[in-house]
């Protein structure tokens, strides 16, 4: 039962997290946004700002809103928290309908004392309000859309019984599936459309805890070599370095043997991994820290070089210590190198795909489309859209240009939330909605 100083301080936490009360942002949002983002002194709080957008879905025929010269229509509707997509070669969708594992029983996310109780007591009541405390279906769907009319005609369950998947990659005959505690793999055969083996584990990933659980997965060119990544166990470390082992990474796994070496450190939850087309270069998206203001600390994009540490936890953006963190590294932080590109405080990033001519206009040719969750720790809010990002002699430039918006309604309540994106057949870029438990398709119109 709930001591009355529990309870006290919950009520309290709870009341000041959902009425969005503390600092607000100073900035503009684009400050923060680009090669050299702006990086103001850091904030802090006894209780962090926290701006939740509650979930609604959509109601009837809404959709998100395009650019002109697009339409936006469902691909698949009434899925159950869809959250990453992958294109087989012949052209089927196959979508990871996934959420948060269980955590440990007893298990402690945050640290420990009232105020951590209290803090993750208040985080559950928001996560709920979010629409983000759904049990986790567990399995991969497919999705056929033969005749081209940009609905699935074929809507089924690919494989079930997984844990927590979500990023996938086919090689040759197998499709490697990277759950919440292992990357294993299952065989396939071109035109299937449900899977009955068992799959077999290829590696263990770092679970436990999970403060991050997502993994994403991508092989290389030939196939020998899967990269995954592993997101952080905490913010900025408060459940002990020691839940940080192997965390905050991506990791190179052996595809035959499953032996793995960490490929690039220090990030603290990438997700979207992609390589840019023609090239041997890795791209990832990352959500950095919260909690020292709406202003930093700004999530970004950027190319992962082998053997790089990006900071997490003791600094961001290179050297910018966080003095949060203790005992301090200075031995770490001269290693840090900055990301190339900052999208903006607080978008939560985690869809990722380079775009093609082949379904897009020339404005929208050259660049990466980029799937923003939204902000929990921002005031006012940011991300809840996809945006497009140019770019220019290989690097990214410019500011990003909306190209999915309307997934908050005129009261900043959720209809939806984009996370996955990826380009279909036909060169339309597919969105899923985890809020909204459907598939988006944008295709253009002329």
């Amino acid at each position: 039962m709930m001591k009355p100083s529990q309870r006290v301080v919950l009520l309290m936490t709870t009341a000041v997290l959902l009425s969005a009360c503390g600092e607000n942002s100073k900035l503009p949002f684009q400050a923060g946004v680009g090669p050299n983002p702006q990086l103001p002194e850091p904030t802090s709080s006894l209780i962090p700002t926290l701006k939740v957008s509650k979930a609604v879905g959509w109601k009837g025929d809404d959709t998100p809103k395009a650019p002109q010269g697009f339409k936006v229509q469902a691909l698949a509707d009434n899925l159950q928290h869809p959250r990453w997509l992958y294109k087989l070669p012949n052209g089927d969708v196959l979508v990871a309908e996934s959420n948060t594992p269980p955590k440990p029983e007893g298990s402690k996310d945050g640290g420990s004392g009232l105020m951590a109780w209290a803090k993750r007591k208040a985080t559950g009541i928001v996560m709920d309000r979010a629409g983000a405390e759904a049990p986790s279906a567990n399995r991969i769907t497919l999705l056929r859309d033969a005749d081209g009319d940009g609905k699935a005609e074929v809507h089924t369950v690919f494989i079930s019984g997984l844990t927590s998947p979500y990023g996938m990659a086919l090689v040759g005959n197998e499709l490697f599936i990277a759950n919440a505690d292992a990357v294993v793999k299952v065989p396939y055969t071109a035109g299937q459309t449900e899977i009955t083996a068992t799959p077999v584990k290829v590696t263990d990933l770092p679970a436990g805890l999970n403060h991050h659980w997502t993994k994403n997965i991508v092989a290389n060119a030939d196939g020998s070599k899967l990269y995954v990544t592993v997101g952080s166990n905490s913010n900025v470390g408060e459940n002990g370095l020691e839940a940080e082992e192997g965390r905050a990474a991506i990791w190179e796994v052996d595809a035959k043997t499953g032996q793995k070496r960490l490929f690039a450190s220090g990030l603290r939850n990438p997700n979207g991994l992609i390589w840019k087309p023609g090239s041997t270069e890795l791209w990832t998206v990352v959500n950095e820290r919260d909690e020292i203001g709406s202003d930093l600390v700004p999530d970004y994009l950027t190319s992962v070089k082998d053997g790089a540490f990006y900071g997490w936890p003791w600094s961001y953006y290179g050297g910018h210590v966080d003095v949060r963190v203790q005992p301090p590294r200075p031995d770490m932080v001269a290693k840090a190198i900055a990301p190339d590109y900052a999208l903006g405080t607080h978008v939560a990033p985690l869809g990722l795909t380079y775009s093609d001519a082949k379904g897009m206009p020339e404005n929208f040719s050259n660049g990466v489309f980029v799937g923003e969750h939204g902000s929990w720790n921002r005031n006012p809010q940011s991300g809840y859209k996809v945006v497009f990002i140019g770019f220019d002699n290989g690097k990214p430039s410019g500011m990003p240009i909306d190209f999915l918006t309307g997934f908050l309604n005129a009261d900043g309540e959720a209809q939806g939330r984009p996370v996955g994106v990826i380009l279909d057949q036909q060169g339309a870029l597919l969105v899923a909605d985890d809020v909204g438990n459907k598939v988006w398709r944008v295709s253009r119109t002329k």
